[in-house]
Order: C-alpha cells, then sequence, then structure tokens
C-alpha cells in the first residue's frame, strides 16, 4: 500500500511571534485538530521534528556567517530579525532548525520508500528567506535545503519546486537562479509583496528556462488558476520530467485569508494536489514533499492542508 507521511511537532508552537501576528502557533494546532478528525489521519505515517538540522545541512543553501549571525542575535533576546516582520524569541533559532531537520527527516522517509509523499506541517516558514537574508516571516528556506539536500544525499538530478503561496518566494528564486537542476515554478498575486516574480524573471545564466513565473491579477480564483495549471504549470513539469516533485504549500490565496486579494476556494488544493501527484507518478516514482509556507485564516489553512493530504494518500 502507497503510504502518505505526516510530520508535525509541538516544538513549533515554541516560535513565539507574539498576539496579533498573522504567523502564528494557532496555524499549526488548527492544522493537527483538523487532521486528527480527518478520515485519513489514521493512515498516515507519523514523523516528528526530533532532530534539529546541522549547521552543514543549512548551509546547503545559506551563508554560515549569516547562520551564526542569526544565532547570535535571536538566542541574545532580539525582538527581531532582518525585518520588523520577521519577530522572534530565544527559541526561535532552534525551532526553525528543527523546522529544518524535520523536512530533511522526510526527505528521507520519501526517498527511502517508506511513504510515497508526504507533507511537512513546520514553521517558521522558509520561502521568502535568501542566503544571507530574512524576510517576510522566513529564516530559513526549508524547501531549498531539502532540495539541495535530496540532490547531495540522493544523487536526484532534477528537483521541480511548485510554489502555489499567494507571495512570490523571491528566496528560492534567487537560490536557484542559475541552476538548470532545478525548476522553480510559482503562481502569485501581482504586483505585490515582496514586488518579484514578473513572467520575465525566467533565471539567469545556465538557469535561463528553469524558472517560471506565473502572476496572477488580484480577484483571480479558480477558473484563472486552472488555466493557468494547465497552460503552464504542468507542461513545464512534463518537459522538465523531475526526479522529485516539491510544493511550496501556502493556503493564503484563499478568498477567505485577511491578507491577499486572490479567490480560489478551498477545493482547488485538492485539485492542484491531484495534478501534481499524477506527474509525480509518471515521472518520479511518486515522491511528492509538500511544505508549509503562508495562509493565515486559521480555519482556511487547516482545511488546505487537510485536502491536499488527503489528495495524497488518495488512489
Amino acid at each position: 500500500m502507497r503510504q502518505t507521511a505526516y510530520l508535525y511537532d509541538d516544538i513549533f508552537l515554541q516560535h513565539d511571534t507574539g498576539s496579533g501576528h498573522p504567523e502564528r502557533s494557532e496555524r499549526l494546532t488548527a492544522i493537527h485538530r483538523k487532521m486528527r478528525s480527518s478520515p485519513c489521519f489514521n493512515n498516515l505515517l507519523r514523523v516528528y521534528a526530533d532532530r534539529p538540522a546541522d549547521i552543514k545541512q543549512v548551509e546547503l543553501t545559506h551563508r554560515r556567517d549569516y547562520i551564526l549571525r542569526a544565532q547570535r542575535e535571536i538566542e541574545s533576546g532580539a525582538a527581531y530579525f532582518d525585518s520588523i516582520d520577521n519577530t522572534v524569541c530565544r527559541q526561535t533559532f532552534n525551532v526553525a532548525l528543527h523546522a529544518v531537520g524535520g523536512c530533511v527527516a522526510m526527505c528521507d522517509i520519501v526517498m527511502s520508500g517508506a511513504a510515497e509523499n508526504g507533507f511537512c506541517v513546520i514553521r517558521p516558514p522558509g520561502h521568502h528567506a535568501g542566503e544571507s537574508s530574512a524576510a517576510g516571516f522566513c529564516l530559513f528556506n526549508n524547501i531549498a535545503i531539502a532540495t539541495r539536500y535530496v540532490q547531495r544525499r540522493y544523487g536526484a538530478r532534477k528537483v521541480g519546486i511548485v510554489d502555489w503561496d499567494v507571495h512570490h518566494g523571491n528566496g528560492t528564486q534567487d537560490l536557484f537562479d542559475y541552476d538548470k537542476s532545478v525548476y522553480y515554478i510559482s503562481l502569485h498575486q501581482y504586483p505585490y509583496y515582496p514586488g518579484t516574480g514578473s513572467e520575465m524573471e525566467c533565471g539567469l545564466g545556465e538557469g535561463i528556462g528553469y524558472t517560471l513565473n506565473v502572476p496572477m491579477k488580484s480577484g483571480a480564483g479558480d477558473a484563472e488558476y486552472l488555466q493557468a495549471f494547465r497552460r503552464h504549470v504542468l507542461p513545464a513539469i512534463e518537459s522538465f520530467r523531475p526526479d522529485v516533485l516539491m510544493i511550496s504549500a501556502g493556503f493564503d490565496a484563499h478568498r477567505d485569508d485577511p491578507i491577499s486579494s486572490i479567490n480560489l476556494s478551498i477545493d482547488m488544493y485538492y485539485v492542484f494536489t491531484q495534478m501534481l501527484k499524477n506527474l509525480a507518478r509518471r515521472y518520479c516514482g511518486g515522491k511528492l514533499i509538500a511544505i508549509l509556507e503562508g495562509g493565515y485564516n486559521t480555519d482556511v489553512c487547516a482545511a488546505g492542508v487537510e485536502r491536499v493530504i488527503t489528495a495524497m494518500t488518495e488512489e
């Protein structure tokens, strides 16, 4: 039986961003509560973030001086790191290491065949984090580190990343701009934070043609996103034929999210996942790993994760 892995750990609740912050621990408690009531929960392979990443793993995408600076400032009691958006507490650095470590553990499980696919319910998120900078609630770029890990540890030649968070993953794009072994594909509200992600941004040097930005206008909904998937995203993956497929899974493009203007219904996350799972089975032996990014209506975020995992488990 093909199995889906589910990563959740209470350690992620220790990253305290304070009252009223959009990226707060209640996002994860709502997700886990929703998942425990889901019909698919008892069939999931449970994964825990019981081992932090070591510095060498974080260095797969981040400079050592940045990592050490983050540790020094955060553990000394800073209230913010690099940006007023990035609220931190003394536990944040350790929690971020466990988020990376959990994603690495998920990679081991999927790459070894213990599970066909999996979802990492982690925080802080990652896709705005660059080589030497934190931004947009993100400290370490979890999906970028996971991508490099499966390449170095398991010899994956090509990795595809689909980012459907409502914000452009500028950190992920920058990290792989020159790399033709990673195809970064993003659908996002544009123009919007962080101001990047125009369709003219398609990679640099040897990486030209291996970045695909699909800007979506404010007010776009299910029909526009389905068209974008069918016209752009799916053909790009089919032509690339990745060995592993990753998802930066944000749920802030939903119509009820408080900080965006895209109008997706909750069922679209099920549809997106089914389409990507089918391609993963065709080209990657089913290897599909989703990592949580944004989504700031806690009920919507929880329902979105449940729809993705339901699609992952279904035959």
